[in-house]
């Protein structure tokens, strides 16, 4: 299992907020915003939706969450990965 986040700021900006919340992931930049377009999460003004992709080891998206809570994702997230039966690390 893998996971990381990603973003339409700049490689300067996403380093500077992993530096801030300690982050143990890798923040992916998209400042072209192409790859936000291509997955549908780019909103008003270009600013990207905060949506969660779970997506199998085939490739194929298992999950979109759209209605992500900022201070509950972590335990949102890996309730959604035992929904999908997705083992633990």
């Amino acid at each position: 299992m893998a996971y990381f986040a990603a973003s339409v700021d700049t490689t300067e900006e996403n380093t500077k907020f992993a530096q801030h919340v300690e982050a143990d992931y890798p923040i992916l930049g998209d400042p072209t915003k192409a790859t936000a377009t291509a997955y549908g999460v780019l909103g008003s003004f270009g600013v990207a939706n905060r949506w969660t992709f779970y997506i199998g080891i085939d490739g194929k998206i298992l999950h979109i969450e759209k209605s992500v809570k900022v201070s509950t994702a972590g335990p949102d997230v890996a309730a959604k990965l035992g929904e999908l039966s997705i083992p633990k690390r």
